[in-house]
């Protein structure tokens, strides 16, 4: 017996010594291929096939393959190495299989063709989609209102996509490739298909429409992978500030305008209007929507637009062809935009929003958003954002039930005032909410509050909710009956949904257990939930859930992670502003 198992141990270490030179071999023919590459693409191939299989091969023999078998199999290996990190591999390598080559007369591994490929398949997906739903039907009225949305939400996704392949093609040669961009643009677009399903009650519809989106998400969340896991080869070989470059050495994000710089370091201080809103008549316009819509439609030099005191009854839409746009009022509860809609009365909570904001680089300081609807109402947005690169200073957001929709790209809240009843602060941007105050209201009999509900729903997002130094209390109705009514810091909305809550103060009627379930044990396991350095009678942390995706223990350094330049790639504001923006963590 002891002979035998010698003998089968034997064989084993000549299998394991076989296989280990299998890899030796197929290393070496990769070495071949990545040196007849640019310094840059070199660099990422070596860094990335070493990590799988360098670690036990000290000496790279070279031995080129010699016939066509050789070639493809050795482009299939290679094909799938780079698919690895990506959740959906069958569609990554079918994909790949276009762009990548190892004839050794003209290798081809360049990551742009990679990353261009999987956006160009995502986008065919996309058309597929949209000419699958042409046949669809719609017997209920509700149903019509969802596509209506869908079609909006199918437009946006096409522009960035396109956006997306754009920018790779015209920074090919400058190396100059900026990852957090493309990052952000994907995650939107994944998101935008996730608001479409959502727009549809449960049912037939609904099925259908995430049955038809299911290949488009797939492939978009492959170019998510693909995108980090890329570029971040590339990074650490070249350094951040060159191939990011999002911080100039002033510490602004490169995107950021001199007229936007100019307004964040002096805030209102001598900021000039260009065009004023006033409801007495006193300015140039007495709507907000007058003044917008006579807005030159080619414009993208910054304007400044101030509306002066009041209530203004309307529904605002700041497009995506009007962008740079500061508007300013004169105190958040002075001047405050205010609406109705809501999901009661039929319309999908996506429609719901007073003011949305989708023009790039919006700026919003000194104003009042308000939605009137009622908690009886459900759902009634007071302010959408969708509008990338968006600043919002001294604002006021007033409704009970999805207050705040917070939906994609990058967002920054500085000393703003939001209050709301379930899931007041939702959405799927990567947003961060500095000093700002929240306040939770009374809920109707029988309801529980919740503060945010944040919606990553492809754990290659690089999206999440942070509360960075921001205080958590019962509003004045809610205060002397508190007892009643559990609240909550949040709850998955989605599948990998990401919350930090980082040295803030929260009051003591916040539940002990902290958050709450979405339904059953959906996404407790893969949601990214942490509480760190807060302070308050509610920040007691030793009854909180038990759950595998929450945290109450993370390092500096990881917090360190969500903090303004990190998280959303600069510095917004300058620290020494009169709006004091604070960079990294408090203590």
């Amino acid at each position: 017996m002891a002979f035998e198992e010698f003998s089968q141990l034997s064989k084993r270490r000549r299998e394991e010594r076989a296989q280990k030179y299998k890899k030796k071999i197929l290393l070496a023919v990769l070495c071949t291929f990545i040196s007849l590459l640019c310094i840059a693409i070199g660099v990422f191939s070596f860094l990335y096939f070493t990590d799988k299989q360098i670690k036990s091969d000290k000496n790279n023999n070279v031995f080129p393959p010699s016939s066509k078998k050789e070639h493809v199999k050795t482009s299939s290996k290679i094909i799938e190495i780079i698919c690895e990190p990506t959740d959906y591999k069958k569609k990554c390598e079918d994909t790949l299989t276009k762009v990548v080559r190892t004839d050794v007369s003209k290798p081809s591994i360049d990551p742009r063709a990679i990353i261009k490929a999987t956006i160009s398949a995502a986008m065919d997906e996309v058309f597929k989609a949209i000419n699958m739903t042409h046949k669809f039907k719609f017997d209920k009225p509700q149903d019509k209102a969802a596509f209506d949305v869908c079609k909006k939400l199918f437009q946006d996704s096409t522009e960035e996509l396109a956006q997306s392949m754009k920018q790779v093609e015209e920074e090919a040669k400058s190396n100059h490739i900026k990852i957090n961009d493309l990052k952000t643009w994907l995650s939107a677009v994944y998101s935008y298909q996730e608001t479409c399903i959502d727009a549809f009650d449960k049912g037939n519809m609904k099925n259908q429409m995430k049955g038809v989106l299911s290949s488009t998400e797939e492939y978009i969340s492959n170019s998510l992978a693909l995108v980090s896991q890329i570029f971040s080869a590339v990074e650490k070989f070249k350094g951040k500030r060159n191939l990011l470059a999002t911080v100039d050495s002033h510490g602004f994000p490169e995107w950021m305008s001199h007229e936007q710089r100019k307004l964040i370091v002096k805030y209102t201080t001598n900021l000039t209007p260009d065009l004023t809103v006033a409801k007495d008549g006193s300015g140039n316009y007495t709507s907000i929507n007058d003044c917008l819509n006579s807005l030159p439609q080619n414009r993208t030099k910054r304007i400044n637009i101030f509306v002066k005191e009041g209530i203004y009854n309307e529904y605002v839409t700041i497009t995506k062809k009007m962008v740079n746009i500061t508007m300013f009022g004169d105190g958040s509860q002075k001047t405050m935009i205010s609406g109705s809609k809501n999901f009661v009365d039929g319309v999908r909570t996506f429609e719901t929003a007073t003011f949305a904001v989708l023009g790039e680089g919006f700026v919003g300081i000194a104003l009042g958003f308000r939605n009137t609807a009622g908690p009886e109402k459900h759902q009634a947005v007071a302010l959408r954002v969708q509008a990338d690169r968006s600043i919002f200073l001294n604002c006021r957001m007033e409704a009970y039930q999805d207050t705040l929709y917070a939906q994609t790209h990058r967002q920054f809240y500085r000393g703003c005032y939001i209050t709301g009843t379930i899931d007041f602060i939702f959405g799927d941007a990567a947003a961060i909410f500095q000093s700002c105050l929240l306040m939770v209201r009374k809920p109707m009999e029988n309801q529980q509050n919740i503060v945010t509900a944040q919606g990553r729903a492809d754990k290659h997002e690089n999206t999440g909710i942070v509360l960075h130094n921001c205080r958590i209390f019962p509003d004045k109705e809610l205060d002397p009956v508190k007892e009643k009514f559990k609240t909550y810091l949040g709850r998955p909305w989605k599948e990998y949904s990401r919350t930090i809550i980082m040295e803030s103060t929260i009051g003591e009627f916040i539940a002990p257990e902290g958050w709450m379930p979405w339904e059953g044990s959906f996404a407790l396991s893969t949601l990214y939930y942490v509480e760190f350095n807060n302070h308050g009678p509610g920040a007691d942390t030793s009854k909180r859930v038990k759950w595998a995706g929450y945290n109450n223990s993370i390092s500096r350094q990881e917090a360190h992670s969500y903090t303004v330049t990190p998280f959303l790639q600069g510095s917004w504001i300058r620290e020494n502003s009169n709006v004091q923006v604070h960079f990294g963590l408090y203590n």
